[in-house]
């Protein structure tokens, strides 16, 4: 059984991420943060992690783009998970009997519309599913948890009122964490990877413009701590076959100072 590291409790999305992924057959190992994550992977206590890389609305989680950097993990797949946001109480509870909700600040807040409509008192957690399990474990009847339907399932609660996120077309893009093997899926169709160029005019430019029969599906810059205003220049590259791909890379590594891959893989959506 494989042991998956996430971020997170287990029913959180991360979770559920890593079970679209893998299946249910898995070892969950929650971790607080990112970076124990990928700490998690690179010493083989996990063998595997998976790690939110940005929201459809919220946009990219730049610190994240680091960590790949800093642990020299590979990058094997990718998830692309819809957020669905949960009302949940105990079983006999109704929504008259609720005086309180408690989940993750963002949570709260992608619900604010539906919430508003309440007087309810908003109490911030550090996780959307250990809300759900303190609701379970305390017996609380006049407290509703903001979170995920596998939360609900694992802690026994009650779905009261579903899908109550504001905007229903929330998305958040996981990616699979794996120590370096430099292994290429034959049918990998993405790629990820960061490249760094001179700091001087038009230099950016004449690195994108070796890209050529391939589909740049994103574009992130991110500051380099240690050189104040420079950034690397975070990618991700769709592609028909290999052979476009690494064509593209040997041009792209002959316009750039540096590059690096994260990894080559198939395309989650």
């Amino acid at each position: 059984m494989q042991k998956i590291a996430i971020q997170g409790y287990e029913g959180c999305f991360h979770h559920i991420a890593a079970i679209q992924y893998f299946g249910r057959d898995i070892e969950i190992l929650p971790c607080d943060t990112f970076r124990e994550v990928a700490a998690m992977v690179k010493s083989k206590k996990a063998d595997m992690g998976m790690m939110a890389i940005e929201n459809s609305i919220a946009g990219s989680i730049i610190p994240n783009y680091s960590i790949l950097q800093d642990t020299n993990l590979q990058v094997a797949g990718e998830v692309y998970l819809p957020i669905k946001q949960n009302l949940m109480v105990l079983p006999d509870v109704e929504l008259e009997d609720i005086r309180e909700v408690e989940s993750h600040s963002m949570a709260l807040l992608q619900c604010i519309d539906y919430l508003d409509n309440h007087q309810w008192k908003l109490i911030e957690s550090e996780d959307t599913a250990l809300s759900a399990r303190n609701i379970a474990e305390k017996g609380l009847r006049h407290t509703a948890a903001i979170a995920s339907e596998l939360a609900a399932e694992m802690f026994g609660l009650k779905i009261i009122a579903p899908e109550i996120n504001s905007i229903k077309s929330n998305y958040t893009r996981f990616m699979v964490l794996k120590r370096y093997d430099h292994d290429i899926d034959p049918n990998a169709n993405k790629a990820s990877l960061y490249f760094k160029v001179e700091h001087e005019e038009g230099s950016l430019l004449k690195a994108l413009a070796q890209l050529q029969d391939i589909n740049l599906s994103k574009l992130q810059s991110y500051p380099i701590p240690s050189e104040p205003w420079h950034y690397l220049f975070h990618i991700d590259l769709e592609f028909k076959c290999l052979d476009d791909y690494i064509n593209n890379l040997n041009r792209l590594q002959s316009a750039t100072k540096e590059v690096h891959v994260y990894g080559v893989y198939r395309s989650g959506k």
